[in-house]
């Protein structure tokens, strides 16, 4: 298996301006969120990259793709059907190859030398079959995420057999389908957003879109779950965390990461030091009457 493409889903009228936005990244460097993207995507070996965006947005998203931009294809999402639907689009561009995928509302931060997406795809060329990339969740958190479940192979503690995927259940329905062995108390294995995929999963996309009603929105989740009947599917706890810059505070929260693991880790912490001290002083003061 090799991976030579990536596919970056970004069409949803909702979200479409995330990928936009511009952060700072651990070299202190200024980058938008589609260039760290493509930098993760690059970093595990990916030539050609193909984003799903709105119709006309093509310009905006070149701009913001930095030095990336002559890598990338763009293919418009005409009616906006859902997750699985916008992958869909990108069939013709993977053909009948894996590929890697990555959501275009998260941030990756690797712990490790190698980045997150290119443990996954290591693993995907060792084992050659799809990986998902998850990351134990607390039950609170199951409305952002689809979730799996399975159970550990013996290659280690990090490495799971998929047998199921739920498109964000709740915490009744999680606990009765998607119970891990050796999680903590109220932990799911919650989709990461990054994933390499074999053509099977287009297939099952097509199959779901034929069948579907006029309108009806395709989520990427029950193909997933058919290719865990279908196919051997793993999970992998990447060495990392996945910040989704889409959710309350999600920018910030995906800054701070980015600041707290690159060269101006020091200087942010005393800086944040020195704004929660000013605070307290400032509730002290309050609190004095002063």
């Amino acid at each position: 298996m090799s991976i030579r493409r990536a596919v970056v889903t970004a069409a949803s009228p909702a979200e479409k301006s995330l990928p936009l936005q511009t952060l700072v990244d651990q070299q202190g460097e200024p980058k938008t969120a589609l260039q760290l993207i493509a930098d993760e995507a690059v970093g595990a070996g990916v030539e050609e990259i193909c984003v799903v965006i709105c119709p006309g947005e093509a310009t905006n998203y070149e701009k913001a793709a930095g030095e990336h931009a002559n890598r990338l294809t763009f293919i418009e999402q005409a009616n906006p059907r859902g997750y699985g639907d916008a992958l869909y689009r990108a069939r013709d561009f993977v053909g009948n190859d894996s590929f890697l995928h990555l959501v275009g509302d998260h941030v990756y931060i690797s712990q490790r030398e190698e980045g997150c997406a290119k443990q996954l795809v290591n693993l995907a060329n060792e084992e050659a079959c799809a990986v998902s990339g998850v990351q134990a969740s607390r039950e609170t958190l199951l409305p952002y995420f689809g979730a799996v479940g399975g159970h550990r192979t013996g290659s280690g503690n990090d490495l799971y057999e998929i047998s199921k995927v739920l498109e964000k259940p709740t915490p009744t329905l999680a606990e009765q389908e998607l119970n891990i062995a050796g999680l903590r108390a109220s932990h799911y294995l919650c989709l990461s957003g990054m994933h390499v995929l074999t053509p099977m999963v287009m297939e099952l996309l097509e199959e779901t879109i034929q069948n579907s009603k006029s309108g009806e929105t395709i989520q990427l989740s029950p193909a997933l779950d058919t290719l865990s009947k279908r196919e051997r599917y793993l999970a992998l706890e990447i060495k990392g965390r996945r910040y989704n810059i889409g959710v309350k505070y999600g920018l910030l929260k995906s800054q701070l990461a980015l600041a707290l693991s690159g060269k101006d880790r020091d200087e942010v912490l005393t800086e944040l030091l020195d704004l929660v001290a000013a605070k307290n002083e400032s509730d002290s003061a309050v609190g004095n009457g002063r």
